[in-house]
């Protein structure tokens, strides 16, 4: 019988985060078998395989209710947290094959012994939207171009093409209510898999807040979403709202839908260009395991 733990990533003060279900032991399961853990659940779920090489410690699989993601930031995070926890991990530096490709993972623990999960992406780039495609994404908003702040929107990506929205305020980018058919509609034509405005809070502090409108996931909103804020965080390079340098950037995310998280991303650079970055968050424990 198939195990599955629920936990949340991404939290701040253990509240908030992103709910992730985890399979740490998925062997047996097919596709259709993981989607439908997603399904049931309503969240995005990953999925712990046997390594398919020596190469690899691990082999992870991500689905959301409408189907199979090559990666997903929090999922990765809360599984190794789960092992690392569980004492099924070999090592502190973990090896784990994705769809996406190798992600590796780096594990330590805090004052009480928990564990503290970083893993690596890729380095990112930004194109800016041409004039007409910005119009379409304002209009998929439903906002005019006043409620945006310095900067054109970009597809940006590490691991997959998300949307920067530059908003004026916090405010402003809390009151965007847009239509799933039109950000789903808007995502096909620019060829991105969600919208991901953000806004300024403290340029000083590398202190930011978002939120993601997903393609197609089959949900509306996300409470956090990892991969976004680190293609976000290679998008601030260019915008020029940070320094170029490895100090940690803080993203937070899912205040309008009342789980308040927070994503934080630290850049390599390797002769003064970005070489990838370190994602990492807070994590705990939602609900006993279910079957």
């Amino acid at each position: 019988m198939t195990t599955v733990e629920l936990v949340s990533v991404f939290t701040v003060d253990g509240e908030g985060g992103n709910p992730c279900p985890i399979v740490v032991d998925a062997r047996g399961l097919s596709a259709s078998d993981m989607q439908d853990v997603a399904r049931r659940h309503g969240h995005e779920s990953g999925f712990v395989l046997p390594a398919e090489s020596d190469d690899f410690d691990a082999t992870f699989r991500f689905f959301v209710p409408n189907h199979e993601m090559e990666m997903c930031g929090h999922a990765t995070i809360g599984a190794l947290w789960l092992l690392a926890r569980q004492g099924r991990l070999p090592g502190d530096t973990i090896r784990i094959s994705t769809r996406s490709g190798p992600v590796a993972g780096f594990i330590s623990r805090d004052r009480n012994g928990e564990p503290r999960v970083e893993i690596t992406q890729p380095a990112g780039k930004a194109v800016p939207l041409s004039a007409e495609q910005c119009d379409d994404v304002l209009r998929a908003l439903a906002v005019g171009p006043d409620a945006i702040g310095d900067g054109t929107p970009c597809n940006a990506v590490t691991s997959r093409i998300k949307t920067l929205i530059p908003m004026r305020s916090p405010d402003a980018l809390n009151a965007l209510d847009p239509e799933v058919g039109d950000v789903e509609a808007v995502c096909g034509r620019i060829g991105s898999t969600g919208l991901y405005p953000f806004a300024v809070v403290d340029r000083a502090a590398r202190l930011f807040e978002a939120r993601q409108f997903p393609r197609s996931s089959g949900y509306r909103e996300d409470a956090a979403t990892g991969i976004a804020a680190a293609a976000l965080a290679f998008g601030l390079l260019d915008y020029g709202l940070i320094t170029p340098d490895d100090d940690e950037i803080r993203i937070l995310q899912g205040r309008a839908m009342g789980r308040l998280s927070e994503i934080r991303v630290r850049i390599g650079f390797a002769g003064g260009r970005p070489v990838g970055c370190l994602l990492g968050g807070d994590v705990a424990l939602m609900a006993v395991p279910s079957r």
